[in-house]
């Protein structure tokens, strides 16, 4: 049988690539199914699967799902979901998060679940979209009063002297008591119930691989962690790669329908969406 190519998408991070580790280095026999991966960041991956969908499987924030939920279901694996931790807004100067409507904030992107969350806690406010990896030194030289940081800044933003004005996971947990949902793997309806099961079998193989052999996939992750101490990719792969990682809970799932309805319920997404995953 002529072999299938499969098209896998994800952000060049430390989490996504420990998460992807057994499929990228071919640890794991896919037989027929040929897997190439493509690495983005996450702001481009959610622009791609609402405009030209070419990929297979893409590493998608929940708040873009709302725009591509008629091409693409979600994978019930490989979710990035925060238990009361996410995404977090720092500034030079402490001030309370009230103040924040009156500041021009850094966000790396309108189409991110940070972005979403950040506009449900504070629903207007002045912004600039910057690249994630600039926002700390953005708001360090003075061009904005403050950043909205994903990925690794949330462990290091303190090195630069920045402080920190609300935590949204914190505060989304003590609104609503559910984890807060940043980011997942959606696959295209039209490869079929069949292909769909067989890639998210093997999607889900390789996370457990990279769980059972955590040393050697942290190893290998760290060349995607932009000179981060090991200490640190290893306490940020942790806080991203976890039990909902290998399988939604029915709280998880709850929490991400949650955090869509409440977009759509602020005017925020356009329209009312109902999630759906391949099972």
């Amino acid at each position: 049988m002529a072999s299938r190519e499969i098209k896998v998408a994800h952000s060049p991070d430390s989490d996504d690539a420990f998460m992807f580790y057994g499929l990228a280095t071919e640890k794991l026999d896919t037989g027929d199914l040929h897997f190439t991966h493509v690495l983005k960041d996450i702001q481009s991956l959610n622009q791609i699967a609402m405009t030209t969908q070419e990929f297979d499987v893409t590493a998608v924030s929940f708040h873009s799902y709302a725009y591509i939920a008629d091409n693409y279901a979600l994978l019930p694996h490989g979710a990035s979901i925060g238990d009361g931790y996410g995404p977090i807004v720092v500034a030079r100067e402490p001030f309370p998060a009230s103040e924040l409507k009156n500041k021009r904030i850094a966000v790396p992107g309108t189409l991110t679940s940070a972005y979403l969350a950040l506009r449900l806690h504070t629903p207007e406010f002045d912004y600039g979209v910057e690249p994630f990896d600039e926002i700390i030194d953005e708001v360090a030289k003075g061009n904005y009063d403050a950043g909205l940081l994903i990925h690794e800044g949330q462990l290091t933003y303190h090195e630069q002297g920045l402080d920190k004005i609300v935590d949204l996971g914190a505060w989304w947990k003590e609104k609503t008591g559910l984890p807060l949902p940043m980011g997942g793997n959606a696959i295209k309806r039209d490869l079929g119930p069949e292909l769909q099961h067989d890639v998210s079998n093997w999607l889900h193989r390789s996370i457990q691989y990279s769980m059972d052999h955590r040393e050697d996939a942290l190893a290998y992750a760290m060349q995607f962690a932009r000179d981060m101490p090991v200490e640190t990719a290893d306490r940020f792969v942790a806080m991203w790669v976890n039990k909902s990682t290998l399988g939604y809970t029915d709280r998880d799932r709850q929490a991400v329908q949650l955090l869509l309805d409440e977009g759509f319920r602020q005017g925020i997404i356009p329209r009312q969406v109902t999630i759906e995953f391949v099972e």
